[in-house]
């Protein structure tokens, strides 16, 4: 497997298709960029139009009969003045022979055209170099440890969240019994309480439709289980006994995928009504 992996063929191979993913993300780059250039440079002047009109606006509707305050007239003179000449540079940048824009005076639909037959020749490109299943399923597994990060860093995500609930609401209902003690009748504290019962029963109200700690018992779970699977095949071990690579790797493949359809399904049934999750369970 070494072998084939270090073949000339091989190495060219990955590098077309590594420069494939690499126009790909470029293209995608470059589509994010060029909203943001064509946002600015037809956004900016509506938005100093519509500035115009809402400051013409307060002098109808507000100063009709009185001069308007310098205070306002310089807000809007100078907001308008630093959008005029966005605008104008916007214009110069899109139009000009020299522009600093690497996509001026394309619309966003080629670019899109673009990333889908870059999309469609990374795709057949890889389908006619795909290399055996063998090569495949070994790389599966050094794919991985990415994987087994990911899942712990949500779960530690919503492991957090859920302690922060949890304090909140352990905070809040300490502190509805304390200020209702202090207070005696409590109407100096009627607006603490009214916001800590808020809290308490937003909180629990959110803790119980996200179920952050059970997401994160899931996400655990499933990390463990694969990086349980990914030691076991790497000293040789049971289930990974076999004297063939081609078989453990074929049964590491399957069993990886169950474990990660089965935290699919875990999610979806927390996504799922309370009526839900029994009726599916």
């Amino acid at each position: 497997m070494a072998e084939r992996l270090n073949t000339p063929g091989g190495e060219m191979t990955t590098d077309v298709l590594i420069q494939h993913r690499r126009n790909i993300a470029d293209l995608k780059q470059r589509i994010r960029n060029r909203r943001l250039q064509v946002f600015g440079l037809y956004g900016t002047p509506v938005f100093v139009i519509a500035m115009l009109l809402v400051w013409a606006g307060l002098k109808i509707f507000v100063w009709l009969d009185s001069d308007t305050p310098s205070a306002i007239n310089s807000i809007f003179g100078g907001v308008a003045f630093l959008l005029v000449l966005a605008a104008g540079a916007q214009g110069v940048a899109e139009f000009s022979s020299s522009s600093p824009w690497k996509d001026s005076e394309t619309s966003v639909r080629k670019l899109r055209l673009e990333l889908s037959l870059a999309e469609e020749r990374h795709i057949l490109e890889a389908r006619r170099r795909t290399p055996p299943s063998m090569d495949r399923q070994a790389s599966y597994k050094e794919r991985l440890p990415g994987e087994i990060v990911r899942l712990r860093r949500e779960s530690r995500h919503y492991r957090r969240v859920h302690l922060f609930m949890q304090w909140m609401l352990f905070i809040s209902s300490a502190a509805i019994s304390a200020v209702t003690a202090w207070y005696d009748p409590p109407q100096p504290a009627k607006g603490v309480l009214i916001a800590l019962g808020f809290t308490v029963t937003v909180i629990t109200a959110a803790a119980g439709y996200f179920k952050p700690r059970e997401r994160a018992f899931n996400l655990q779970q499933t990390a463990d289980s694969i990086e349980q699977h990914i030691t076991a095949i790497e000293l040789g071990i049971a289930p990974y006994g076999a004297t063939e690579d081609r078989q453990n790797l074929e049964l590491f493949a399957t069993t990886v995928e169950t474990l990660r359809a089965e935290q699919r399904m875990r999610e979806q049934q927390l996504d799922q009504p309370q009526q839900g999750q029994q009726q599916v369970i």
